[in-house]
């Protein structure tokens, strides 16, 4: 038995975030009160982005797709953490935390994905400006976001239930605030050198190569911008890409190191202080990255604004 007798020998017991950090209360209420700015600003920008008409293009529909993969992120992981602080029970069970592995897994998959669909649009709608309705059709975008999410379902319910079918002879503790499959794998009694390689071999399918295929679509941009005569759209166009850049950088940075790098090499301590950068601090940055810049995205923020003192 684990944590009491209500819990089940199958059940995985959460250590938290930093569970010896001094102030460990207030960095869980802290992880909170992110958790609650980063829902609250996706769930705005993906309202703006739907309920006006001037944002329904490829771009917008991408980023409301980022902004809707980054509040179910967050929703999957905080709630839970938060559940357990409050409540002083640390288990999971073990269906818990398969079904948490996998839309962690299926949403990060899914994020690294449209990234690079953004990153298409935007070089497209720079270096080939006249065919991009033809090209960025609404039905082609739409097709983009659909084999996203499919891709990312299909790889994380690969991911999600070999390792957790990996035997577990000692201690069920796992030494996160969620469960991860790199952490997971470090509670096996069994050899997993052969998984990890194959994450890692996954890894630079999923990471390495749309990292590489951005970087490759930066770079044309970068030098069709550079040949602009005007400076009014070569400012609005560097404003747009160094608003993606930003997130991109945020994103690829701390998954590659947790995932392209064998769980051997990292501590836990490392993996935590990286998952709550990742995966709490970041999608609340993100509606902030594209909102300020974005002129039409402030448009949007005041005509509803405007709306809504009209109607009260």
């Amino acid at each position: 038995m684990v944590d009491g007798n209500k819990s089940s020998v199958t059940d995985f017991i959460l250590v938290g975030l930093f569970p010896e950090f001094q102030h460990y209360i207030v960095l869980n209420f802290m992880i909170i009160f992110i958790y609650t700015f980063a829902f609250l600003g996706n769930t705005l920008l993906i309202v703006l982005i739907w309920g006006d008409s001037r944002l329904h293009t490829p771009m917008y529909i991408l980023l409301s797709q980022l902004s809707l993969i980054d509040l179910t992120l967050t929703s999957t992981i905080v709630p839970k953490m938060a559940s357990n602080f409050f409540t002083g029970k640390r288990t999971i069970s073990w269906i818990g935390c398969g079904t948490q592995s996998f839309f962690f897994l299926m949403l990060g998959m899914s994020e690294c994905l449209i990234l690079t669909l953004m990153a298409y649009d935007r070089y497209v709608a720079v270096c080939n400006p006249l065919r991009y309705p033809i090209i960025m059709s609404p039905r082609f975008c739409m097709h983009m976001v659909l084999g996203c999410w499919i891709g990312g379902s299909v790889s994380s319910f690969i991911h999600t239930v070999y390792p957790m079918h990996f035997p577990i002879c000692g201690s069920r503790e796992i030494h996160h605030f969620f469960c991860e499959v790199p952490v997971l794998i470090k509670l096996s009694c069994e050899d997993t050198s052969a998984y990890q390689l194959v994450v890692v071999v996954t890894s630079i399918v999923l990471l390495v190569v749309p990292f590489s295929l951005i970087t490759a679509s930066y770079t044309l941009i970068f030098l069709a911008v550079f040949r602009m005569n005007s400076v009014k759209g070569r400012k609005k166009t560097l404003a747009t890409c160094s608003s993606h850049l930003t997130v991109v950088s945020l994103f690829f940075g701390p998954n590659i190191f947790i995932y392209m790098t064998f769980t051997s090499s990292h501590s836990a301590e490392q993996d935590q202080a990286l998952s709550v950068f990742s995966n709490i601090l970041t999608p609340m940055l993100n509606p902030l990255i594209y909102s300020l810049r974005n002129k039409e995205v402030v448009a949007a923020l005041k005509k509803l604004m405007g709306k809504c003192v009209l109607s009260y």
